[in-house]
């Protein structure tokens, strides 16, 4: 329910505006709104409704508009809001919060407009104070004298309000917009001398200097011909500055925040002594005479000054009574239901209720109570400590994932501090933003409640307006050395209003967000809070377990470190869990974390643990984000880039780059070297929970990615090769393609995705998608003939698994002879050769002879190894046949160089010797580690032909150039042969 007199007098409420009825009763209301919680006489309300002789009966006619009156706000519930129209003796009073009285916010952003400090806050406040007007004061009532004396004041109040508006835009370097606003009042008010003036200055200030002249002269004519009088010191003044300079940079008005002020409404908080006194002005004003009295007009009610020393008018003793007073003036002495009304008379003035001040205040501590069992952090400490530190009004942002322990952090540094009482010796204010929470967040206006509260403001002083709570915090706020901790914020823009005013002020923000813009707009510091190292973890633990059990198993307390990645949250749910078998070990404990299966249960105990803390990150992620989350669980891999998540969103690299951007500032996941981005392992567990099925089209997307790219790299790192498979015919167009300009990008590539692809493979057998697991595992070769040792039989077991499922005999042969060769290079020649064997066969089978070729040569290489030497070496000559025939030199140049290196160990050195140089001739240069190989071999050759000096001029290129290249085997193999080398050559 709102009550409206700045306008139509109306009773406005949720459904709608309450019917009045007749215009005597509107006029009932608007005398006793003017006066809430004050008595008003039955003989002044006639007064007001009857403007000539009032009839016999007028008292019974007004007894019945009070009825009606009482009857329609009783029928909307108006005694719920706190409204009664009370009857007391011969008077009445209606009774009501004054927050429901528009003229009374009105007045209160008035008055807390003029604490502002800024210019900026001062046009904020007068903007909201000036919108509640809806039209000229107490519409829809009836003529009479004290009716249109109380429009006349309220009206008063506006102008002031639209000067001081105007004023504030000046003071801004706003002068085109302080004369919009006044134009109009100067025409409507076309005497006001104070309005022709500043309207005269804002037009020069903002280059309008012959439109201000114009109005300056129009002004003095108006003035002559109809008071016969010269324009005022005020206008004269405004017009020589203009004149006198032609910048236009004149000193300006005397401040709004500055001018005296004598209240003429009464509007103050429900449930004091009764409406504040008014006074005659302590200036005059000469330029309207005011409801034909001869009294000067009113200016701004101080109900809210800033003074805290009473504020008594130097002509309070004249008696001059104010323009309302005279329409309605109450004896005094007539109790309401919320105190005596008192009103001043000659003998007495009441003085406005000074709003607060520092001294006047209790000082506030609104932290929680301090966090149990806090362990380490020493560093964290000392960089909040650094930082807040300044007499800037330093702000502090203390960011990191959900559960790494920001709200303790804080917490426990703030009570620190403010038990010291040096650094924030007028103390601390705390709020919960629960922007990452179950419970809704709390709405601006309420925090700033809570504050103004604990900061010594009565509640029945704090102003309605968003706006206005947030001036008078930063107002009260100045002038004191607080600390403000905002806990848990969610974005830049539900702290902004929160931060204090002043520059003693120090703000601690957490976040699970790095709240990017507070840094660039606020000058935000940021502290990154990074999980715990295994020390500070074990102090955690101990804290709860006691310290001899956690020191018997420090291996364990590691272990236990690393599975609940250094996560506060994750160690105290872990610790419970220990706590409740008071017999088991730590080391039993970490062996069930191991089960990625069971670790995030294990992790969440009753409402608490990790999986409900990393909900309710993901929960307010934006739609791109949360989406790309979700699909993070079906990535094959520890990390992924931006050509990977545009895979598995079907979007751009550049859509998801921004994507995984905003999973980095909640810190979701990290950023590492060339732009790859990882989970961290509970992160990437969880995701696996919100994942689709595999079969699903997101994982086809990323397999279909891997499927080609892998195609590419495998041709950059070896231009000279055929591919090894051919694209599927139903395979997915690319969204975007990455190019590998050289063989250097393509080999770094591969060991950045190289746990990826391999779990690709297992990815798509799991999901019955056997053409894209042994296509994926084949083109992994480049890799594998890097890394022979790194364990790669498991993932080419399944690529041939995948191949016979697919009944392909060439898929079949390339994998037995890629696996046979790792058996092989394993030293698990018996297993190597059960594949190698067969992949000649499904080669021919095939009919791919390049593919027949090297099933040969890795055949014959590991039969070399079991003493075969005879059918090695008819294999490899085969293998240099098929070669030919296939007119693929790579291909027999690897060739070649086994049969070289087999002549070597069956003592055909020419042989060798003459293989070696024959597939260095069509070895390019880009190929060096095969040119390596080569030069060896046939050095190797040359020191058994007794030709040492060709040997060294060989041998030593294949040193130089493996060096070169960091190929660190074919340097050793080079060294050695040299080594071997007569001294005496």
């Amino acid at each position: 329910m709102e009550f409206r007199i700045l306008g139509t007098v109306a009773v406005a409420t949720e459904t709608g505006e309450l019917p009045l009825g007749p215009a005597k009763r509107s006029g009932l209301l608007a005398m006793l709104l003017v006066r809430p919680n004050s008595v008003v006489r039955v003989e002044q309300l006639i007064a007001a409704l009857w403007e000539d002789e009032p009839p016999l009966h007028a008292k019974a006619v007004l007894q019945s508009h009070v009825s009606r009156l009482r009857a329609l706000l009783t029928a909307h519930d108006a005694e719920m809001y706190g409204v009664r129209l009370a009857t007391q003796g011969s008077a009445y009073a209606l009774q009501l919060p004054e927050t429901l009285l528009d003229a009374h916010r009105f007045e209160e952003l008035v008055a807390l407009a003029r604490l502002q400090h800024r210019p900026a806050d001062t046009v904020q406040m007068l903007r909201e104070a000036l919108a509640l007007w809806q039209g000229p004061a107490l519409t829809g009532t009836v003529r009479s004298a004290p009716l249109e004396a109380a429009a006349l004041a309220l009206e008063e109040l506006r102008i002031a309000s639209v000067e001081g508006l105007a004023e504030a835009y000046g003071q801004l370097g706003e002068h085109a917009r302080a004369a919009a606003v006044l134009r109009p009042e100067s025409v409507a008010h076309p005497l006001r001398e104070s309005l022709a003036a500043a309207l005269v200055l804002a037009l020069g200030r903002s280059g309008r200097q012959s439109d201000a002249l114009d109005h300056y002269h129009r002004t003095r004519r108006l003035l002559a011909d109809e008071l016969g009088v010269d324009p005022g010191p005020v206008l004269a003044g405004a017009y020589r500055t203009i004149l006198g300079t032609p910048s236009v940079q004149a000193p300006p008005q005397a401040a709004f925040a500055s001018q005296p002020r004598a209240s003429q409404i009464s509007v103050q908080a429900q449930g004091s002594a009764g409406p504040v006194g008014t006074s005659a002005p302590s200036r005059p004003v000469p330029d309207e005479p005011v409801g034909g009295t001869g009294q000067p007009g009113p200016s701004l009610s101080p109900a809210l000054s800033p003074s805290p020393e009473p504020a008594v008018p130097p002509d309070a003793g004249t008696g001059a009574p104010s323009a309302l007073d005279s329409a309605s003036d109450p004896e005094p002495g007539n109790g309401t239901a919320s105190g005596p009304a008192i009103h001043p008379g000659p003998e007495d003035s009441v003085a406005p209720t000074p709003v607060h001040t520092p001294t006047q205040s209790p000082t506030p501590n609104l932290l929680p109570r301090l966090p149990r069992g806090f362990s380490g952090r020493e560093a964290e400490l000392g960089a909040l400590g650094q930082v807040l530190s300044g007499d800037d009004a330093p702000v502090c942002l203390l960011t990191g994932p959900a559960g790494v322990g920001k709200t303790a952090l804080a917490v426990h540094w703030a009570h620190r501090r403010h038990a010291r009482r040096d650094r924030f010796p007028d103390g601390v204010l705390f709020a919960d933003l629960r922007g990452f929470s179950d419970t809704t967040a709390p709405e601006t206006p309420t925090v700033l409640r809570e504050f103004l509260l604990a900061l010594g403001v009565p509640a029945p002083r704090i102003p309605e307006t968003t706006a206005a709570r947030g001036a008078l915090y930063r107002s009260l706020a100045a002038g004191r050395r607080l600390l403000v901790v905002l806990d848990n914020a969610r974005t830049s823009a539900q702290v902004r209003p929160l931060l204090p005013g002043g520059d003693h002020c120090a703000t601690l923000i957490t976040s699970r967000d790095r709240l990017g813009g507070l840094i660039a707009s606020d000058a935000a510091t940021p502290v990154p809070l990074h999980p715990l190292p295994p020390g500070d973890a074990a102090g955690l633990l101990a804290a709860v377990l006691g310290d001899e059990r956690v020191s018997a198993e420090p291996a364990a307390v590691e272990r236990l470190a690393g599975l609940c990645d250094g996560l506060p949250l994750a160690l105290r749910v872990t610790a419970a869990r220990l706590a409740e078998r008071p017999s088991g070990t730590l080391e039993a404990m970490a062996g069930e974390l191991a089960d990625e299966q069971r670790r995030l249960s294990l992790l969440d105990i009753e409402d608490t643990g990790v999986s409900a803390a990393l909900r309710l990150t993901v929960r307010h992620l934006p739609a791109p984000a949360a989406e790309l989350f979700g699909l993070i669980g079906l990535h094959t891999g520890s990390d992924l880039d931006r050509y990977t998540a545009a895979a598995l969103t079907g979007t751009t690299p550049d859509e998801a780059d921004a994507a995984l951007g905003r999973l980095a500032a909640a810190h979701l996941v990290a950023e590492s070297a060339g732009g790859r981005r990882t989970p961290h392992d509970l992160v990437r567990l969880y995701a696996r929970t919100l994942a689709p099925e595999p079969t699903a089209e997101p994982l086809g997307r990323l397999l279909d990615h891997y499927l080609r790219t892998t195609l590419d790299a495998a041709a950059a790192a070896h231009p000279e090769s055929r591919p090894c498979c051919t694209l599927p015919a139903d395979i997915r167009p690319p969204v975007a393609v990455r190019e590998f300009p050289d063989r250097a990008a393509a080999l770094d590539w591969y060991e950045a995705e190289c746990s990826g692809l391999e779990g690709a493979v297992a990815a798509a057998a799991g999901a019955g998608l056997h053409d894209r697991a042994w296509r994926i595992a084949l083109l992994l070769w480049p890799v594998i003939l890097l890394r022979v040792g790194d364990g790669w039989v498991p993932l080419l077991e399944q690529c041939l698994a995948s191949a016979e499922h697919e009944d392909d005999p060439d898929a079949q042969s390339r994998a037995r002879a890629l696996l046979g060769w790792v058996l092989h290079e394993e030293g698990r020649d018996d297993e190597a050769l059960v594949h190698l064997e067969q992949a000649p066969g499904l080669a021919a089978r095939a009919g791919d002879v390049t593919s027949e070729a090297i099933a040969c040569v890795n055949l014959a290489v590991a039969l070399n190894g079991t003493g075969a030497h005879d059918r090695a070496g008819l294999l490899l000559s085969r293998a240099v046949t098929l070669s030919v025939q296939a007119q693929h030199p790579p291909t027999e140049a690897l060739a070649l160089h086994h049969l070289a290196r087999h002549c070597l160990d069956t003592g055909a050195h020419e042989a060798a010797l003459s293989h070696a140089v024959r597939a260095l001739d069509m070895t390019s240069p880009d190929e060096a580690a095969r040119r390596v190989l080569l030069q060896t071999a046939g050095g190797e050759a040359l020191v058994a032909l007794g030709r040492p000096d060709e040997a060294a001029d060989l041998l030593g290129q294949a040193l130089r150039t493996a060096e070169a290249e960091g190929y660190e085997d074919g340097a050793a193999a080079a060294r050695k042969a040299l080594e071997g080398l007569p001294a005496d050559r």
